[in-house]
């Protein structure tokens, strides 16, 4: 079932969505070469916590018989395309490039969001495929309006990306957003227009392509977590959550 927000309770996402962003803004000036993934997970968890708020990953369930997740942060590099387990044997090099997932719970509410970054000097070929993963999404926003239908913005992401080579994640999809960190409903990145729920102000959707350079098809670790592309080739990923209203849309998670 998916549950409108009131103005207050978009107001009380924006707070969270601010907390994650300003993480993100934190760890985008510590991301160097010789930095663990670990230490970056660290520094997440001590300034989501300083502010009074829960990382919203940490201890988080997917399914049965899987462990849950250890750290404060997904921690992605090169090829690992979500869910990468932050580790004090991960050390960042450069021209890697990493994507980091950051959620909190502020005042009972979710913000969600992540950004790739480059690791030191990076190739022309990984700058492009940030600059396009991050494009994709502002392509994507423009049809989250009142009024359009849910997948609008899968198909005008899926178009953007493919149009400049690139291929979009299946497996793996964006969410509905609020008290629960995945409320419906899910949001793919691919698939054609018109289809899905009518897009309704109070509508609190988190939207995440995931691109990779390669082919889509990707293959899960031993770990039960960390995603890699199944061919070795890079990927990127960009996330914010955004609230539906009856004008534009809001970027609920920004400085």
């Amino acid at each position: 079932m998916i549950t409108l927000k009131s103005h207050h309770e978009i107001e009380l996402m924006r707070e969270a969505g601010r907390l994650v962003a300003q993480t993100h803004e934190l760890l985008r000036s510590a991301i160097k070469p010789g930095i663990t993934t670990a230490e970056l997970d660290r520094m997440a968890e001590s300034f989501i916590i300083s502010h009074n708020a829960i990382p919203s990953f940490k201890g988080y369930s997917a399914q049965p018989g899987v462990k849950p997740f250890p750290a404060s942060i997904c921690a992605s590099v090169n090829d690992e395309v979500v869910h990468g387990i932050p580790s004090d044997d991960k050390v960042l090099q450069n021209g890697d490039i990493i994507s980091i997932d950051i959620g909190a719970i502020l005042n009972g509410y979710h913000g969600d969001a992540a950004r790739t970054y480059a690791v030191g000097a990076i190739s022309d070929d990984a700058m492009r495929l940030i600059d396009v993963t991050r494009q994709s999404f502002f392509e994507g926003l423009k049809f989250a309006m009142h009024g359009h239908r849910l997948t609008d913005i899968s198909n005008a992401i899926q178009q953007y990306v493919e149009s400049n080579g690139y291929s979009v994640v299946r497996e793996y999809l964006g969410h509905g957003i609020g008290k629960e960190m995945h409320e419906d409903p899910p949001v793919p990145n691919f698939g054609r227009p018109g289809r899905g729920p009518r897009l309704e102000a109070g509508m609190t959707l988190a939207i995440e392509p995931m691109v990779n350079m390669g082919t889509y098809r990707v293959k899960v670790m031993p770990n039960m977590w960390t995603v890699k592309t199944q061919d070795g080739s890079l990927s990127a990923h960009y996330e914010n959550t955004i609230a539906i209203t009856d004008q534009n849309p809001i970027i609920l998670t920004e400085v």
